[in-house]
């Protein structure tokens, strides 16, 4: 008779009245889905700001070149100038500028100690050079570095760049793993809840049964149940992340790379795709758990 009642109830205002509204499967559903988009947040965020730093390694490198003049000192002020003359007649080229002491001394501080006696020190010259959007031609300066000032050695920083950005799409990379996995995990914990609590209402079911129900109807009453469950702890979880990303200090003010991690203008927009993917897996998980019980409770 409560079955009837249930099925009876269920036409007029959905069948998910069918199912318990109370219980640990509930409180389960809502908390994981809740704590992974809370996480979710922070991988989707860990993902934008690597490929930001990416771009920026990339743009602020890319276009900063070094040449380095090792010669007697009798020779270093020719080769200098040798070496800017090129330069000048170079297209690609934007500026360049010799580093001074102070800044030598800024370089080798972190290695050698604030008290580097650079004047008494023999250490090359260094040329710092700036190209253009458009780029230069580095085989072709390192050629006629080589004819012009024998001693001169250009660097485009091709070595540093390209480990910086690798390593930085590594991690972006990692963080869109991480977003794959923490649904993965959502899903098998809402499955488990949804078997649960099929398990418990075997004999419910079994009853539904006799009455008429299909079991089309019995697993749409839990699908969309868990899935209300899995959206709400969606949104939730999705807020307080926003609000504790929101809350980091900003780079601007205390610099490096994790003071970076948030969001900045419409990239604001990307975490409210959680939730709907939330209600997906949800719903996904929730339907194979269903058919698969309802397969079983024979």
């Amino acid at each position: 008779m409560r079955a009837t009642l249930s099925i009876l109830t269920a036409e007029t205002t959905g069948p998910d009245r069918v199912v318990p509204p109370t219980g640990f499967t509930a409180r389960l559903t809502l908390f994981t889905a809740a704590a992974m988009a809370f996480l979710a947040v922070f991988a989707l965020a860990l993902s934008l700001a690597t490929g930001r730093l990416a771009d920026r390694w990339a743009d602020s490198l890319a276009r900063s070149a070094t040449i380095r003049i090792s010669a007697p000192p009798e020779q270093m002020e020719a080769q200098v100038a040798a070496v800017q003359e090129v330069l000048k007649t170079t297209p690609g080229v934007e500026s360049s500028r010799v580093l001074g002491d102070e800044e030598m001394k800024g370089l080798l501080k972190p290695w050698f100690g604030p008290d580097l006696p650079v004047d008494a020190l023999p250490l090359p010259k260094l040329i710092a050079v700036t190209e253009t959007a458009d780029g230069l031609d580095a085989e072709g300066l390192r050629l006629r570095l080589q004819a012009e000032a024998p001693g001169a050695i250009f660097d485009d920083h091709t070595r540093w760049r390209r480990p910086l950005v690798a390593a930085a799409e590594r991690l972006r990379m990692l963080g869109l793993m991480s977003l794959v996995l923490i649904f993965g995990a959502m899903a098998g914990m809402i499955t488990l809840a949804a078997q649960a609590a099929l398990a418990a209402n075997g004999q419910v079911i079994a009853t539904l049964r006799l009455v008429g129900a299909k079991d089309a109807f019995i697993a749409r009453a839990f699908v969309r149940r868990f899935t209300t469950r899995g959206l709400i702890g969606a949104v939730a979880g999705t807020v307080l992340g926003m609000v504790a990303i929101a809350l980091l200090p900003s780079a601007e003010a205390a610099g490096g790379f994790l003071t970076g991690l948030g969001f900045s203008g419409l990239s604001w927009l990307w975490p409210l795709i959680i939730p709907p993917i939330a209600a997906i897996v949800a719903f996904a998980a929730t339907r194979f758990a269903a058919l698969r019980m309802l397969r079983r409770i024979r």
